[in-house]
Order: C-alpha cells, then sequence, then structure tokens
C-alpha cells in the first residue's frame, strides 16, 4: 500500500516555493504537505537584527503557501521535541528539510535527524541552499579548497541543478494541526524604535527578491564590475538581504548571470564570481567549523588585539572621527545593510587601526544586519582582519580616507549618512539618530568628533604588532 501518511517540511533560510528541492519532491509525493516554521533553539539565538528580518520573510511566505491553497504551522520550542509532538498530532511519517552548513544548524540537525529515525519516522535532508554541496568540490589531491580562485575556477564550468518551479498546490492533510500566532513571538522586540527605519529599506518575501533581480539585470549588470565599489552609487543587487533567508535561491542567480554573460554584459563574470563567493564562504564554514569562532589561521591565538573597551562603544556609534568608517556604521543602523567595500573599510580600520579583535566586529554585525549570513560573516571579518583563509595579507592596511577618495569622489555617501557635515543634514542622516539606542543620548546637532585613533599611527602600531608575531 502506498504511504499516505503527511510529509512535514520544515522551512528554515529557504522561505520561498520555487527551486525548492524539499518541498518539490513533497509535492510530486501526493500526499498531505504540512509546511513548518520553528522558532527554535537557533532562531532564539540570533542577533536583533537578523531575528527580526527573519520574522518578516515568515510572516510573507506564509502569506505567499496561503496563494497555494496551503499554511504555515509556526510553533515555538527546540527543534526535536517540536517535531516530535507535531509528528504524534498530524501522523507524519517524514520529516523533510533543506540542508544547512554552519555548525550550529549542523549539530541541531544531526539531533533531530538520530532522533526521528529512533521514532521510526523519515527524517531527511536536501540541497537547495548552495549550488555546490562542499563535500563535491574537491581539489586534485581530494581536498577542500582553502583559497577563492582556484574554487572558482573549479566550479565556473560545472553543470548546476535544474530550476524548479514553484507548486501550484499542495495536497492538504485532513486537519490542519494548531499553529502560534506569529506576532506573538515578538521577533522584532530588540529593534525597539530602530524597527520602523530600517524596514522602509527591506524587501521581503520570494516576490519581492524576484522583483529586485529582474531590475539589478535591466540596468545595472552591464555597470557592475565597473561600479560595484563605488560608495556613492546603487550599483550592486542588493540580494544579499534575500539569499540570507533563502527568498530567492543562488540558482536563480547563477542562471541570470549566465544568460547576462552569453549577452556579452560587462559585469556578468564579476557577478557569477560574487554568487560563487557566497558557495566558497559555505565550503570553509562545512570544512573548518572554526572559522565562526577561532582565527581560522594557526599562530594568531596570541596576537594583541584588544577585546571590547570604551574606544569599541565609539566604533558602534560611528564615531571614530573618520568619517567614511562612521558614514557606513550609520548605514548599516539606518537601513539594516552596509556596501561591502565599506565592510572592508571599518572592519580593517576596527582590526588594523584599532587593534581590536575580529570577533567584536563579527558579533556586532551579527546583531546589527538584516542580511547577516554565518558564513560569509565569518570569513569575511577573518579576511579582513588577516586571520582567515585566502586573506587580505595583515600589512595590507587600509587608508580609509585614500579609499573614501576614490570610491566616494565627490562626498555624496559621507554626507549621505553624516548629519554633523551640514547646516541641513538629509533626512538619511537624520535617521541615524532615531535608528539608534536611546542611551547612546546622541543628536544630529552634535559637534563631529576628532579622529580617536590617527590614521599614521594606527598603521604603524599595527605593523609593529604584525612584525612581532612574525619573530615572536
Amino acid at each position: 500500500m502506498p504511504d499516505t501518511s503527511p510529509i512535514l517540511i520544515w522551512f528554515r533560510r529557504d522561505l520561498r516555493l520555487s527551486d525548492h528541492p524539499a518541498l518539490a519532491a513533497a509535492a510530486n509525493s501526493g500526499r498531505p504537505v504540512i509546511a513548518v516554521f520553528l522558532h527554535d533553539e537557533v532562531v532564539e539565538g540570533l542577533g536583533a537584527a537578523p531575528k527580526w528580518r527573519l520574522g518578516l520573510g515568515v510572516g510573507a511566505f506564509a502569506e505567499r503557501l496561503e496563494e497555494i491553497g496551503a499554511r504555515l504551522i509556526l510553533r515555538r520550542g527546540k527543534a526535536l521535541e517540536t517535531l516530535r509532538a507535531l509528528v504524534r498530532e498530524t501522523g507524519a511519517g517524514a520529516v523533510w528539510w533543506t540542508r544547512q552548513y554552519d555548525p550550529d544548524q549542523i549539530a541541531r540537525d544531526k539531533a533531530v535527524k538520530a532522533g526521528l529515525r529512533g521514532d521510526g519516522i523519515e527524517a531527511r535532508s536536501f540541497p537547495g541552499h548552495l549550488m555546490f554541496e562542499p563535500w563535491e568540490v574537491e581539489t586534485g589531491q581530494g581536498k577542500f579548497y582553502q583559497v577563492y580562485t582556484p574554487f572558482w575556477r573549479a566550479v565556473r564550468g560545472r553543470d548546476v541543478a535544474a530550476r524548479i518551479a514553484a507548486p501550484d498546490r499542495l495536497e492538504a492533510p485532513a486537519s490542519w494541526p494548531a499553529s502560534d500566532r506569529l506576532e506573538d513571538w515578538q521577533m522584532g522586540r530588540a529593534m525597539d524604535r530602530g524597527a520602523d527605519v530600517v524596514a522602509q529599506y527591506l524587501h521581503v518575501g520570494e516576490a519581492a527578491a524576484q522583483a529586485r533581480l529582474a531590475a539589478f539585470m535591466r540596468h545595472r549588470i552591464e555597470s557592475y564590475g565597473r561600479d560595484r565599489d563605488r560608495l556613492d552609487l546603487d550599483a550592486t543587487s542588493g540580494l544579499s538581504e534575500n539569499l540570507t533567508y533563502g527568498e530567492i535561491s543562488p540558482l536563480a542567480l547563477w542562471e541570470a548571470g549566465q544568460r547576462a554573460l552569453e549577452a556579452g554584459k560587462a559585469g556578468a563574470e564579476t557577478f557569477l564570481k560574487e554568487v560563487v563567493w557566497r558557495e566558497f564562504a559555505y565550503h570553509l564554514i562545512y570544512h573548518t567549523p572554526h572559522i565562526t569562532r577561532d582565527s581560522w589561521r594557526a599562530g594568531w591565538e596570541n596576537f594583541p588585539w584588544e577585546s571590547e573597551n570604551e574606544t569599541t562603544l565609539r566604533w558602534k556609534q560611528g564615531r571614530t572621527g573618520i568619517e567614511v568608517v562612521d558614514a557606513a556604521m550609520r548605514e548599516m543602523y539606518v537601513t539594516g545593510r552596509m556596501h561591502n567595500r565599506a565592510r572592508m573599510l571599518v572592519g580593517s580600520y576596527l582590526t588594523k587601526h584599532m587593534l581590536t579583535h575580529w570577533r567584536v566586529g563579527q558579533e556586532w554585525f551579527a546583531e546589527c544586519l538584516v542580511d547577516w549570513d554565518p558564513a560569509s560573516n565569518a570569513m569575511g571579518w577573518q579576511w579582513v582582519a588577516g586571520s582567515g583563509p585566502d586573506a587580505s595579507p595583515y600589512f595590507r592596511i587600509f587608508n580609509p580616507d585614500t579609499q573614501a577618495e576614490k570610491f566616494d569622489p565627490a562626498r555624496n555617501y559621507r554626507r549621505q549618512w553624516l548629519a554633523e557635515l551640514s547646516s541641513d543634514p538629509p533626512e538619511t542622516a537624520r535617521a541615524f539618530f532615531q535608528a539608534c539606542p536611546r542611551g547612546w543620548k546622541l543628536e544630529p546637532d552634535m559637534d563631529y568628533p576628532a579622529p580617536l585613533v590617527d590614521l599614521a599611527e594606527g598603521r604603524n602600531r599595527a605593523l609593529a604588532a604584525y612584525e612581532q608575531k612574525k619573530t615572536g
């Protein structure tokens, strides 16, 4: 007799209907399908901005499911216990989900898989978060890649999975289990007053992500390679926000980029390389999970980085006295995102000029970014600090002033975000003071601070520390 028991699809960072192998397989099985999202131990540990943005994504996805006659069942609690309860309530014979690759989610998923299988329930994970599974890309010696460029060469010509259309309908169960109310979870509580400010800059949900990709391909892909580092131009795709919650698949970006490449669009290959950079980050976090908490390279354990201190607060507040660094930090507070070039500059300034540990920056980004991604955030911070894979050498110290002259030549980016630079600042600059914590007691009419660290002095101190590391 064919199995007619329901399948639970456990959604996490895959809040879409298209390009979803687990969902497609369930829809094609003919069995009832129950979509589930859990506010579990991993979600509980998220920072303020990513947890809030995830909640918005869950709400949009629930509406998307309703469009095809389905529902999203919400439950709060530890993953294994909560899924077991749902299996008992629904008579489900299987729980399926999309694989994740960071250590926290791997640990959770292994426990869930072992527990459910021990109960006699089919527990199965599917691909979908990446184009290339980390264990499927190997060097000629059968090892994982530690440098990006050879990784890119290894995957750029590989076949990728075929795109999967969204299902038109899902077989409903005989009765739906009870669901929590999303608003009762208060996932945006820690955002406080910042939520209303940041919300204006978000593009939430699968439809918004697809529209964002289409607009980028129409208007900005041609100039992407030339302009993507410009702080003062809207030259990037903005899709990191949607990728991190799985509102769009990397396959969709890859396919669009390949079409642009075939059409001779100048920026297409650069865009494809950025898609693969994300794949590389997950390749590394899977094979070397210590990248999320410890220096990836050996020999950096005793480097004289400072921990959290009074100067760190000035960096967080965007009041270092270095205009482009402060503008970038305030952009993050207002929009929930930060330009990638700016991320390099604030990271270099913190870890080198200020000699502050990269973990301080990593943890602050994990609190503030709506596009926070465990792999990209960890690799990015260690790259800029010099302790990571394929890293920027420690002695390569960005000069934020010369970088600003190059990538913000008319000072438009800095004026956009720093109210103190103008007698009549734009609304974007004023918005920072509406979004930042009340306890900081910052006002737009405050004087702009003197530099926290002299750039030449900070550079020399960092180089001295590096030389001591080499000879120590």
